[in-house]
């Protein structure tokens, strides 16, 4: 095959390479710009706020105290010949229940000795008596023979005669004796030891047959009518809390709970009851005493509630004041320096936030937030005023509009 032949061949093949090119590229299909736009605002979590009256609930913690508390002891000194069962720890007794009994024969050995030296002074009395009759009537006679003389008797000598002193030392011997008397009746029922109140019985120190002086520990008792929470809370925080007055017999509802003892939906029952006029030393918080009435259970509307044990550690919520015209928010959405996201326009706004008061979960908003506004309840990286945020509900309804 000569040259020139082989040079047509060439030039067909890149005519139709070219063609085949041309072809490719007149028939290829265009790309069509659809309407899509990148999204560069924050997606957020928010919240719509409020405005009404709360009542917050204040949470301390307390020690559960007894109202009253007594070391038993007796009065005058003996033996003990009875105690009753129920005194012993753990036990029950009603007011006036005899618990302990001390010897009584000495005791009412000397109330007889003391009736008689009593009714030994009274005859003394009426002898007495007797003597300034007869005395009364010499002096008349005395006076009468010169009423008309120069020499009548003095003041002094007519009381000598009339036998005053002697009828004064008497009256006093029968008073003295008559203390005496009931001095002894005293002692003779001070050997009887009875329950002050309706108590539960702690400790027992003596037993039968023991001897016992005045001043002596028997034992301790306290109580079952009531008992006292006592709790520390914040100075700040008293203002919101009611205590009785004239016209509420009442302070404010507590609740009361123990997480490590009681199942989590047991509780018992309190109402402040007085404010201590010192600070916590330790703390620097102020003292409330709450009233826990029939803190043993005892009665039958209490049944199957839990007991209240002295010492024992609780936690109390408090119902405050209704707080009129705020915003509650969540604490955790309060974010440092007491300032609140809020999303307006879809952009971000760091208010400052006026805080009436916190409890243990939320706070209240007097100024700085009103009704109907959006809180940002998302943690963010990066905060600064006015970057475009948007929430999961407004980016799905902006794509089923496109």
């Amino acid at each position: 095959m000569n040259t020139k032949k082989i040079l047509w061949i060439c030039l067909a093949i890149l005519g139709v390479g070219i063609i085949i090119t041309i072809l490719i590229f007149s028939t290829e299909p265009e790309a069509t710009k659809e309407g899509a736009s990148i999204e560069t605002a924050i997606l957020v979590e928010v919240v719509a706020t409020k405005k009404d009256t709360f009542n917050p609930v204040i949470v301390a913690t307390g020690t559960v105290q007894p109202v009253e508390d007594v070391n038993l002891s007796p009065l005058v000194s003996g033996q003990i010949i009875r105690r009753d069962p129920a005194f012993t720890p753990g036990g029950f007794v009603k007011k006036n229940q005899v618990l302990l009994q001390i010897d009584p024969a000495d005791y009412r050995n000397t109330l007889e000795l003391r009736k008689s030296e009593f009714m030994q002074s009274q005859t003394t009395l009426d002898t007495e008596m007797g003597r300034q009759q007869i005395a009364e009537q010499d002096l008349e006679l005395i006076t009468g023979d010169t009423l008309f003389g120069n020499n009548p008797l003095s003041e002094e000598e007519r009381k000598l005669v009339l036998r005053k002193p002697q009828l004064s030392a008497v009256k006093a011997t029968i008073s003295g004796a008559k203390a005496s008397m009931d001095q002894a009746k005293l002692n003779l029922e001070r050997t009887t030891i009875r329950a002050p109140f309706d108590a539960h019985i702690l400790s027992q120190n003596v037993t039968e047959g023991a001897l016992v002086s005045q001043g002596d520990d028997l034992g301790r008792m306290v109580g079952t009518a009531d008992y006292w929470v006592v709790a520390t809370v914040p100075v700040s925080k008293l203002q919101w809390l009611s205590f009785p007055n004239e016209t509420h017999a009442e302070g404010a509802l507590v609740r009361i709970e123990n997480s490590t003892a009681w199942s989590g939906d047991t509780y018992r029952e309190g109402y402040l009851d007085r404010q201590i006029g010192a600070l916590d030393e330790q703390t620097r918080l102020a003292r409330i005493m709450i009233k826990v009435s029939d803190p043993l259970a005892t009665t039958e509307a209490l049944k199957g509630k839990p007991k209240l044990m002295i010492g024992t550690f609780v936690e109390v919520k408090i119902e405050a004041n209704a707080i009129a015209n705020v915003v509650k928010l969540d604490r955790d959405y309060v974010r440092s320096n007491q300032t609140v996201w809020v999303m307006k326009d879809n952009k971000l706004e760091i208010r400052n936030v006026d805080i009436v008061l916190t409890d243990d979960t939320h706070a209240y908003i007097r100024q700085g937030l009103e009704a109907n506004e959006n809180v940002v309840i998302t943690d963010l990286s990066t905060v600064s005023q006015g970057i475009e945020l948007r929430t999961a509900k407004a980016s799905s309804e902006n794509k089923k509009a496109q």
